[in-house]
């Protein structure tokens, strides 16, 4: 069975402590989890980030991060999901998670009425008709230690989205960025998107149904302090 936890709404960093410490941590025996949470305001920078996709990020705070890509945004209204899978017993390459999170993506969005695919010169997934084609909707940044997968996939549900405007998103100048709540009548719930997403992701992986379970909030602070001090030791 594969556990997901909804972290509600959360600060970036505590979340990215935890999950790193978490991947440290287990063994062969852990079980894959999904963790789905709302940040607050962030912009985060992939190790290939460079500062100058960062073009004016004024009072929301710049985290220097582990995963993979360059420059995105982090808010209120965007659904991040960090998939912690063990890829070696799944026998799934990293390749293999990349197109799962895409494909479920478009499957998620397909089931609300909205057309979308994947595109092969940038990950993520990016809107097919409309005026609004070609805008991005989600973005994906992984980062793969001791066979393990962690960080993940943000899409965009309602959420403000001129911070998107201070950066070159993923590294793209003038990449337009669209969500769900634009492209539909009423916008669907987070937690709705969430349980489809997760969902279709672990049919297209053809992992275990999900059991959705809540993170204990003494296991969250303990992981993300162990991990914090791992740093600066």
């Amino acid at each position: 069975m594969t556990i997901v936890r909804n972290l509600a709404r959360r600060d970036y960093e505590t979340v990215w402590r935890a999950m790193s410490r978490y991947t440290d941590l287990r063994d062969e025996n852990s079980a894959d989890e999904v963790w789905c949470v709302e940040h607050q305001p962030v912009f985060t920078q992939g190790q290939a980030g460079k500062a100058e996709h960062l073009l004016n990020t004024g009072d929301i705070p710049v985290v220097q991060v582990d995963r993979g890509g360059q420059v995105t945004y982090h808010g209120p209204g965007q659904l991040v999901v960090y998939p912690l899978l063990d890829l070696r017993r799944a026998k799934i390459g990293v390749r293999d998670l990349v197109t799962a999170l895409e494909k479920a993506t478009v499957a998620m969005l397909s089931a609300f009425g909205i057309a979308a695919a994947p595109r092969a010169d940038a990950p993520g997934v990016y809107l097919l008709e409309g005026p609004r084609s070609g805008n991005k909707i989600a973005s994906i940044g992984l980062r793969v230690r001791r066979g393990c997968s962690f960080h993940g996939i943000a899409i965009n549900i309602d959420m403000d989205l001129a911070p998107f405007l201070r950066i070159n998103p993923c590294g793209y100048a003038g990449m337009q960025m669209v969500q769900m709540a634009e492209l539909l009548p009423q916008a669907p719930t987070w937690q709705q998107v969430a349980e489809n997403f997760v969902r279709e992701l672990l049919l297209t992986l053809e992992l275990s149904p999900a059991e959705w379970q809540p993170l204990e909030e003494n296991v969250l602070a303990q992981l993300s302090a162990e991990q914090q001090e791992l740093s600066n030791g």
